[in-house]
């Protein structure tokens, strides 16, 4: 499995040595940049995350920044600003420059390493949510997640909101047989008590309303149901 990469760009030298050793430590592959000028020659794409300090050279950290959220190849990179300078405004304005955190020199080792696993964590999670798919289509089937609707042979079907959702959870994994618990805990909730009837007649009601297609939405008895495409 590869490495999440990251890049820490410091133009003290002993600062991205110590950050280099123990995020490798923590099994990041860590490059460095003694300035926001070499940093910029690396290819940025291949970074998960970048630690930039905001005080350097003739490029600072917050123009470099600037720059990486104006390309559409590094917009979506996270950045954490590394800096001594710790006021509260500060520390506002880099978070609106498009900063994901804001640590304040000195720091300590423990510190830098759950902010940087808070951040990828918040950045997988918003890179998996763009990649989720908003069209569903399986056969004379289309579920479209933005509109919350179903469509067969291209007309809309009224669906309640469980209905949507069973059927949705249903087309999404074809062939997979989910139990009447897997289908109340994913659409209803762990939390609110229904019957295994309620399940029943939704199915049934279903099946009715995708018309000939209906036979679809498959009961396995002992098991429970599956869509078969």
């Amino acid at each position: 499995m590869e490495k999440t990469r990251i890049l820490v760009v410091d133009d003290e030298e002993s600062i991205c040595e110590v950050l280099k050793f123990n995020l490798e430590h923590e099994g990041y592959a860590v490059d460095t940049a003694f300035s926001a000028e070499q940093a910029m020659t690396l290819d940025l794409r291949v970074y998960s995350l970048i630690l930039l300090d905001v005080m350097m050279g003739e490029m600072s950290g917050v123009t470099m920044a600037k720059i990486l959220k104006r390309r559409d190849d590094t917009k979506d990179i996270p950045i954490i600003f590394c800096t001594a300078k710790g006021r509260e405004e500060d520390i506002v304005g880099g978070l609106d420059l498009g900063a994901d955190d804001y640590i304040c020199k000195p720091f300590s080792l423990n510190e830098v390493s759950a902010r940087v696993r808070s951040v990828l964590r918040r950045s997988e999670a918003a890179r998996a949510a763009k990649e989720k798919p908003v069209r569903i289509e399986k056969g004379p089937f289309v579920i479209d997640m933005e509109m919350k609707k179903c469509f067969v042979d291209g007309e809309p079907v009224e669906l309640t909101k469980t209905e949507y959702e069973i059927l949705k959870m249903l087309i999404s994994h074809p062939g997979v047989v989910f139990s009447r618990e897997d289908i109340l805990t994913r659409v209803w909730g762990s939390d609110v008590i229904v019957m295994d009837r309620t399940i029943d007649v939704n199915i049934t009601r279903l099946r009715k309303k995708l018309g000939k297609y209906g036979y679809k939405l498959v009961t396995r008895s002992g098991y429970g149901y599956t869509f078969e495409p």
